[in-house]
């Protein structure tokens, strides 16, 4: 278990919704926080390496900037998962792969610059793969906003 203190917990709060868009985000953090800007740099990347943060990134409306997208799901046998996983993350268009429990025990979203482009790798990847896949496009989006309040 990794130890914050008091100035990691004010830090993880600040940057959850309200990471600073500009080009110095650090510095402006380092006013927020009242310590120095490097120290807030060494804080993240330690916050980071410990995987008490996942990523720092922003969170685009894929349809809005005309971009299509779906979530697959596939059927891979266990020997074959870890090759099948790596081929899958080797498209730039994949933003999330994961291993679940159950028949259908990868699953990936995928978003391309057109349907066209979206069913090209689809059709790659069953060629490549041979295991049953489900395309699920997207129909209805729905997100969640979550803020932990860390104490």
């Amino acid at each position: 278990m990794i130890r914050i203190d008091e100035t990691d917990k004010k830090l993880l709060n600040l940057v959850q919704l309200d990471f600073p868009l500009d080009t110095h985000p650090f510095r402006i953090l380092a006013d927020k926080t009242g310590i120095p800007e490097d120290e807030v740099v060494k804080r993240m990347q330690h916050l980071l390496d410990e995987g008490a943060i996942r990523r720092i990134g922003p969170i685009i409306n894929s349809k809005e900037t005309g971009r299509v997208g779906t979530l697959v799901a596939l059927k891979a046998p266990e020997e074959k998962i870890e090759r099948i996983a790596e081929l899958i993350n080797s498209y730039p268009e994949v933003s999330h792969n994961y291993l679940r429990p159950g028949d259908y025990n990868i699953w990936f979203t995928l978003s391309a610059p057109s349907s066209q482009r979206l069913q090209e790798i689809l059709e790659e990847l069953r060629q490549e793969i041979q295991c049953p896949m489900m395309d699920l496009p997207t129909t209805q989006l729905f997100k969640i906003g979550v803020k932990f309040k860390i104490k």
